[in-house]
Formats: C-alpha cells, structure tokens, sequence
C-alpha cells in the first residue's frame, strides 16, 4: 500500500529527531518540509532526504500531503494547525496543543466541521516503556490504583540549548515543556481529572543562553519555573507533583500506589523497564519487567495517526486528550497565581494500550485493528466542554 504522505511545518532541533525516525516507519513518507527561514528548510531536506524544501502555503496546496506535522513553535500551533485544517489536513502536533483553551476548541471545532483530523504530542506515550506500564496497570499487578507521585526536577534547558528564550516564554517553562509528558500519560494510565491545586515560583528574573553563537545573552524569564501540584482524578485517585527548572539536581519519578504494591513508570522516553513492588516496601522486592515489542521513536505519534485513519478509528494521542491535558495544566497555571483549587471542565477519552505484536517497522495495510481506544472516523469530537 501507498505511504501516506506526510509534511513537516517547522525545521528546528525537534524536526531532527522526527525526520530521523519518520524515514524508518514505511506506512509514512516525508514528501516535504517547511519554515519560515527558507535556509533552514532546504538544509534539513539535504540532510535527511527530503524531496522538497517549500513555503507552508505551497507545502498545504500539495496533495500528496495527508498529514502535516507542526513543529513550530508554541504560540504558532493554533494558527498553522488552522491553515492545515482548512487545507483539508490532518494534524500532528507538537506539544501543547495551542496556549489556550479557546483556540484548542477552535483548532477541534474546525476540524470536526472540515472532517479530518486532530492528534498531538507527546508521542511518548505511545512508546513500548509506557505502554507496557499501561499493560501491567490494566492486568492488575498494583491493585486498585490510590496515589500518584511524579517529579520532574532540573537546571533547565538554558544551560545547553543554543535559543532557550522560547522554554522560558508563556507557553513553555517546566509545566507547558515538559509537563504535557507527565500529565498525558496520568490521564492515559489514571483516567481524567478533575482538579488540580498548585504553589509556584519564579526565583530568577532572567536567565542567560549557555551555549551557541548567543551565550552569554541574558533573557526575561516569563513563567514561573517551579511549581507544586496536587491533583484530585475523577476516579478518586491522588496525585502530588513537581515540575522544576531550579534544582542543580536533576530527578524524574512517576509512581502509581496501589491496593496491592506500586508500579515505577517510565515516564522519560519510549522504552526503558517498568518495576513493580508488590506487597510492601522492602526494596529488593522491587521486579523489573522489559517491555516487549519494537522499539519506537520520536514520530510513532504520526505513524499511528496514519493508521489510525486507514482503520477508520480515532488516533490514541488524539485532540482531545491534549486539549484534556492542555486544560489542566491551564489550571495548574491559574491555581498558581490565585492560591485556590481549579475543576477540570473537560474529559477525556479511555485509551487502550496498544498490541504487544505493534511494529513500527512493519508495512501493514491497515494499521492496528479497530478498538475502543476512541471512537470512530469520520466524526471526531468537537472541542470538548
């Protein structure tokens, strides 16, 4: 069967890691990419072999592009996701969906109405580390599951990346950064939630690019870069987290207590072992399990997107599942300047995990079969409320 054609909108240091792993998935094919620095376009499409390096209107006038991916930065996701709908494409997008809940309905909304698609990153939870955590969770190797604790804790990105001024930015910090990770895969495994509470800081004014042409740059840093959340899920479960960009100590944690023991998720990344404690606390009781299956990459999101259409069924990491996932961090955002609690107002829809037998690498004209990981084509929700 015919790859579906794929077009990358935007050629920065993510677009690397997309284009590298999109040329390894068969049921996919880059036919095209563009950005604003026309450079920029044409040297990416050298570098990985890329047919053609355009401008966005050219790239969405062409019809051998089914999907596009857009890969701009944060506060551009709404208005090109808007082109590419009207252009009668389907989406992939980057994290997060849009900068706010209006036009993350708005970007769902015009979707609905112009019948294609919406899915969004992070893809991550699509990967075999997660999914097999996802897996272990639904058999019940923890029992019912209580309480969940996850830490993201670090420097920040403006130590090694060569133009940080955008991760400090509205739309970015630790929570919109890297806390669309974190939070996507709590309502995969936990269901959604419906209130969050949540203490920040902001300890610095400004920060100063540490590497590349422009170090030694001071820039204005817009968010605050540490934040303490508890969240309350529908199901009744628990949850007390950190997103921090001020430690010198960089630790990851995502731990779901059960009835019966805890289950340590690996959060960070596609693969990577889950670990088990059943019973009580004695560490040696911990038992690691390696997931199986193919491993995945940066793009997997696409791939299943690109099947999930084939089949006729709504992709995994859908619209509406970020738009979830956009709203509570929105929330933990409000709660964080107001000193009160904030409800959830939208939901999400129950994901299944995916086949162990899933093969990234395999050419299959049809992709997983039909399930009720959310719903049906061609009528995906509307902006959910």
């Amino acid at each position: 069967m015919t790859a579906t054609g794929v077009g990358i909108v935007g050629a920065g240091n993510i677009s690397d890691e997309y284009l590298r792993s999109l040329a390894t998935y068969p049921d996919v094919r880059v036919v095209a990419i563009a950005d604003l620095d026309p450079d920029r376009a044409r040297a990416q499409a050298e570098r990985f072999g890329v047919p053609e390096a355009v401008t966005v209107e050219q790239l969405l006038a062409r019809d051998d592009v089914e999907i596009v991916v857009n890969l701009t930065i944060p506060a551009a996701h709404a208005e090109v996701a808007l082109a590419a709908i009207a252009a009668g494409k389907h989406v992939w997008g980057e994290k997060p969906l849009t900068l706010d809940l209006a036009t993350a309905r708005a970007v769902l909304d015009a979707a609905a109405d112009a019948g294609v698609v919406v899915a969004n990153a992070p893809d991550t939870i699509l990967g075999e580390g997660i999914q097999n955590a996802h897996r272990l969770l639904a058999e019940g190797a923890i029992g019912e599951p209580r309480t969940l604790l996850t830490l993201m804790q670090g420097p920040g990105p403006d130590a090694w990346h060569p133009r940080p001024q955008f991760l400090f930015a509205r739309g970015a910090g630790p929570l919109f950064d890297i806390g669309p990770y974190y939070v996507s895969t709590m309502i995969q495994l936990l269901g959604p939630i419906a209130s969050v509470e949540a203490v920040g800081q902001r300890p610095r004014a400004e920060r100063v690019v540490g590497s590349g042409p422009d170090a030694g740059t001071r820039f204005p840093v817009e968010v605050d870069t540490h934040l303490s959340v508890l969240t309350r899920f529908a199901s009744g479960v628990v949850g007390t987290s950190v997103f921090s960009f001020d430690s010198p100590r960089r630790r990851q944690a995502f731990e779901i207590t059960g009835a019966d023991g805890v289950l340590e998720v690996p959060v960070s990344g596609f693969d990577g072992a889950t670990r088990v404690l059943a019973g009580d606390d004695r560490e040696t009781d911990w038992i690691e399990v390696p997931p199986p299956g193919v491993h995945r990459e940066r793009g997997v999101g696409v791939l299943e997107l690109a099947r999930a259409l084939r089949d006729g069924r709504a992709p995994r990491a859908s619209g509406e599942l970020a738009l979830h996932a956009l709203e509570v961090m929105l929330a933990i955002e409000r709660s964080a300047e107001t000193g009160t609690a904030v409800a959830i107002e939208s939901t999400a829809p129950v994901v299944e995990p995916l086949p162990t037998e899933w093969d990234p690498t395999a050419s299959t004209p049809h992709g997983t079969a039909p399930s009720t990981s959310g719903g049906t084509l061609p009528a995906p929700a509307r902006g959910v409320r």
